[in-house]
């Protein structure tokens, strides 16, 4: 068992690091989030865009890089996605980023948080679905052939479970190789050698936060599709 900067918290165990580091992250980001809102000022200022380097200048850009990519992926709706999309992003990332600081371990290493950030992908998914399709968002679970409905609808119920437990996975277990090598490099060599290391590590974070956000889009693009 390393030592994790978590549990000089009083109450925290083994057990509980990824809570307080699910804590802690939120809290950061609710900070980011306050200091970006008080930026924006009020008037024509709050939603002309700003011209310098800035917390709001880099969520402006970051919301209007994944508001394009919606679009593109769902289509001409997908930018009214883009707060959505945007805030998946910015929370996974910052939980993954944790683990590159020595002593810190990613909430996103474990599991439990990972599978909960894929039922959260599910559930949105579903509601936004039956949001724009109504009750005929249940009907692409029956597929374009009635007599072969009850197999379609036992298919199609299967998938649609375990896109949680494959989200949930997928992102657990690369930040856990992640963080492993991270870890047994920094073991060997604190400085010099490791710096490659973090600079992959850092390249993972923003990956596996970009691939949980893409596919949360495909799944709302296939929920919100026309041709159900």
């Amino acid at each position: 068992m390393h030592f994790n900067w978590t549990q000089l918290i009083p109450g925290i165990g083994h057990h509980y690091i990824h809570v307080a580091t699910l804590i802690i992250v939120s809290c950061l980001i609710i900070l980011i989030g306050v200091i970006g809102r008080i930026s924006l000022g009020h008037g024509d200022a709050a939603v002309v865009p700003t011209n310098k380097f800035s917390v709001r200048g880099i969520f402006e850009v970051l919301t209007e890089y994944i508001g394009g990519l919606a679009n593109q992926v769902i289509g001409h709706h997908g930018r009214v996605f883009a707060p959505y999309f945007t805030a998946i992003f910015t929370y996974i990332l910052f939980n993954n980023l944790v683990g590159l600081i020595p002593g810190m371990t990613p909430a996103t290493e474990n599991f439990n948080t990972t599978f909960a950030f894929g039922v959260f992908s599910f559930v949105a998914y579903n509601f936004i679905g039956l949001k724009e399709g109504g009750i005929g968002y249940l009907k692409h679970f029956l597929g374009p052939v009635m007599w072969l409905a009850p197999l379609m609808l036992l298919i199609e119920i299967i998938s649609h479970i375990i896109r949680p437990l494959t989200l949930g996975l997928r992102l657990a277990n690369v930040m856990t190789g992640d963080h492993t090598v991270l870890s047994v490099f920094l073991n060997l060599f604190p400085v010099g050698p490791a710096i490659p290391f973090y600079a992959m590590g850092f390249l993972v974070c923003v990956i596996q936060a970009f691939v949980f956000t893409l596919l949360s889009m495909v799944y709302v693009a296939l929920a919100t599709a026309h041709d159900h």
